[in-house]
Formats: structure tokens, sequence, C-alpha cells
């Protein structure tokens, strides 16, 4: 059996536009930084948490407290929390589809591990009409770091499914690349024209544009190697 993780943002929904708007926004009402850098594989740790401490120390020279730290993610969820009544947001084609088959495999099991604070990622799941928690998961409310928090997923995953094999991570960034070249864990990546060339060079074993394929998937996954 194989466990398969996946990211949320630009990998389940499509809310990378407005995660960066709503991130920059939140930057400015909370904290008063009007200008951010908003690519965030510039970031030594691409999460939400890990962003928020650079760019909070980048501005002030010291790192954020608790309470400046969970000010600022409510803030953050409100802003979400509002835009997805406001406009829901989808799926990326075929993701709920595609979770749903993975659900009826015997080959196969599903969690999550994302950058997004917890609450983030429920909120942009739901509006996409999937449920982040129905599946073991990990997120930035864990760890600042992507292969800590996909470390975290493996060890839910395991308490809640037993013995697997092995692991395939799914992803949108080259961050998530990263982690998974750290933790040698193969990387199948989501993103088209540039952005997928990119997450080809950071070493993908194949990119997808969306998630429509379902059979051209499960032929990627079958194709990988296990890994003990």
């Amino acid at each position: 059996m194989r466990l398969v993780i996946f990211d949320v943002d630009g990998t389940l929904t499509d809310t990378v536009a407005i995660d960066e708007r709503c991130f920059l926004r939140a930057f400015a009402e909370v904290c008063g930084f009007a200008s951010v850098d908003s690519d965030w594989s510039r970031y030594q740790n691409a999460t939400d948490v890990g962003i928020f401490h650079e760019v909070f120390a980048c501005h002030l020279g010291r790192a954020p407290s608790l309470n400046e730290t969970i000010k600022f993610r409510d803030h953050l969820v409100e802003l979400f929390r509002s835009a997805a009544r406001a406009a829901p947001w989808g799926a990326i084609a075929g993701a709920p589809q595609l979770l749903a088959r993975l659900d009826h495999s015997e080959q196969y099991k599903v969690a999550f591990a994302t950058g997004c604070w917890r609450e983030s990622a429920r909120i942009k799941m739901a509006s996409a009409g999937m449920d982040y928690d129905v599946y073991p998961s990990a997120s930035a409310d864990d760890a600042p770091q992507r292969a800590a928090i996909m470390q975290l997923a493996v060890e839910r995953a395991a308490r809640r499914y037993g013995r697997f094999d092995d692991s395939v991570y799914v992803g949108d960034g080259v961050w998530d690349a990263r982690a998974c070249l750290a933790l040698g864990i193969p990387f199948i990546g989501i993103g088209v024209a540039g952005q997928a060339e990119k997450l080809r060079q950071a070493g993908a074993v194949n990119v997808f544009a969306d998630l429509m394929d379902s059979d051209g998937f499960l032929q990627v996954l079958q194709s990988i190697e296990a890994k003990p």
C-alpha cells in the first residue's frame, strides 16, 4: 500500500491568487508592512508560519511573539472566510474525483501535508467542495518547515491506516520538490507552462496541468519504484 500525500493550495484548491492577496493584506492590516515579497520560493520556509516569522523579523529585527503570531493567523483566516463567502473558490480540475478514486482503491491511502494554517486549509477545501478533516493531515500549525510537516503527515497516516510501503507527495511549488528531495520522497508536480518546467527541473517525476487525467495519474503512481 502506498500513501499519496497532497498539498492544498494550487494542488487541490484553485487558491494561489487569493492566498497571496489575503496574505499581503494581512501583513498590511495587522503589522503595517506595505512592502512584502510575495515570491514564496525565496523564503527559507514557504509555509504560513515560516513566511510570517521571516517577514516579521526582516521588518522589526526580532521574532514575533506567540500572541503576535496568533493575531496575524486569526486575521488571515477571517480574510479567507470573508473571501470565500463573497466568491467561493473552485477545486483544481479533477481533484475531488481523484480523491474519491483513491479512496476506493486498495493500493493507495490519502493524507494532506500543507503549508497553510489548519483552519485556512479547512476554509479553502470546504469552499471547493472538499473536506480537509476526512484524511490524516499536518499543517503549519504543527511546524514551520515543510519537510517536518510532511513527516508528521506520514506518522499520522500510519496511525490511521497501519503499515504502508512508501509515500509519494503531490504539490505545486518548488519548495515541495525541495522538501521531497530532502526526505527521499518521490514528487509529482501540478503546474503549467513555466511553473511546470520549474517543477521538472526541481526533480518532479512527472508534472500534470491539473488532476483531470486520473488514469494517467494512477499510471505514474504505479510506475514509481517503491522505496523501503
